[in-house]
């Protein structure tokens, strides 16, 4: 099945998470996305192994519809291979430090040199233009330094999230940045270079915490999983699980007070607005822990439902694969992988879309698997190929 990027071809050069899935988003959409990596495979095909050779999970997931290229562009043959790649490519990704960008000619100049409408798109973690530019990082770091892990956990306990958020976000605004870039070269001729960065996207999702930080010098604290401008949003222990609700606005606080029998609150001047119930969070939320304490999670949850109140059960991993609603959204596309011991559950692209769909076309490839097959389409003959392998290029 081709996509809306049919056509389109995107070396990836990246590494772990934001860029290699900038890449895969553009793969989605139809884009042939060749993945180059070191002869021995990059780190991030290894991470969180899950199949009897090794193959990390993350790797399955953001290798998916790329063809694996293996390559050593160090050397003056391997650099060849790669400049003759470019030449075909109308899209490079690659987070890697500039200072290896440079070295490996991926830095915006050379690939401008060997085509000169190339788009480049590149992650780095805290942004070019301040002290820490040229320092490597990973989500966690921009995490750290956006004011969110201080925000995140108990009071006293940053926390990191331990999924990387801030990485799969870059990467999604860098596939969108790089569809827009695409587009201005289809009016204009004019390739660009495009940086993302880990600071950056964190501190964008924590923009409303630091305006308000600005604007007001509130100071704020963590408070676990307790909302600090809205209330009852907490997690809350049933009698066979815990659920998450977060009620704002007066009128779901209005319903949910009539749910808890407490109708009366609705009327206090304390809880007047989402800011007041913020303030006596552990009052309110006092009454929907003793409130959720005799009931299961599923009744907890249908009367929620009932009165349009936000709620989910807190899930683990299984739980999560096993949920009803999350096997009918067919979100997870059991895919087979030559060395998994079964399907493997791979997130399909993330929003439906009626006309230009983005598709699961293939798996992630196995380390080279379609170097012969892409250096033949460069002109490459088998004994050049044989000759490349032996000195370790391929």
């Amino acid at each position: 099945m081709s996509g809306v990027l049919d056509g389109v071809r995107v070396l990836d050069f990246g590494r772990f998470i934001a860029g290699p899935f900038a890449a895969t988003i553009l793969a989605d959409l139809g884009a042939d996305v060749i993945r180059i990596e070191r002869v021995d495979g990059g780190e991030d095909r290894w991470t969180t192994p899950v199949t009897s050779d090794g193959q990390g999970a993350l790797f399955l997931q953001v290798g998916r519809n790329k063809r694996s290229v293996t390559l050593n562009p160090m050397k003056p043959e391997g650099r060849d291979i790669m400049n003759a790649l470019i030449e075909t490519a109308d899209v490079v990704v690659a987070n890697l430090p500039p200072a290896t960008r440079k070295q490996m000619g991926l830095d915006y100049e050379t690939l401008r040199s060997i085509k000169d409408d190339i788009i480049v798109s590149t992650v780095t973690c805290f942004g070019s233009g301040g002290p820490f530019s040229d320092r490597v990082g990973f989500d966690g770091l921009a995490q750290a330094m956006s004011g969110a892990m201080h925000m995140t956990g108990p009071q006293g306990q940053p926390t990191r999230n331990s999924t990387p958020y801030v990485d799969f976000c870059t990467g999604s605004l860098l596939g969108m940045a790089t569809l827009a870039a695409l587009r201005h070269r289809d009016l204009t001729g004019e390739g660009q270079e495009l940086e993302a960065a880990l600071l950056k996207t964190a501190m964008t999702i924590a923009n409303a915490t630091l305006i308000e930080q600005d604007q007001l010098q509130v100071h704020r604290e963590a408070s676990h999983n307790q909302g600090q401008t809205a209330s009852p949003s907490d997690t809350f222990e049933t009698s066979d699980g815990l659920v998450l609700v977060s009620v704002i606005g007066n009128y779901q606080f209005a319903r949910w007070a009539k749910l808890v029998g407490r109708p009366e609150l609705a009327d206090d001047p304390r809880f007047g607005d989402d800011e007041g119930r913020g303030n006596h969070r552990q009052e309110i939320c006092g009454v929907m822990s003793d409130w959720c304490a005799n009931k299961t999670t599923e009744d907890v949850l249908v009367a929620l439902a009932e009165l349009k109140i936000p709620g989910a059960p807190v899930l683990t991993p299984q739980q999560t694969l096993d949920h009803p609603h999350v096997t009918a959204l067919g979100f997870l596309e059991r895919v087979d992988y030559p060395t998994a011991t079964k399907e493997v559950p791979i997130s399909q692209f993330p929003v439906t879309m009626t006309e230009s769909p983005g598709v699961i076309r293939r798996r992630a490839p196995e380390l080279g698997e379609h170097t012969e097959e892409v250096l033949t389409e460069l002109g490459y003959s088998s004994s050049d190929l044989e000759a490349l392998r032996s000195d370790r290029i391929i």
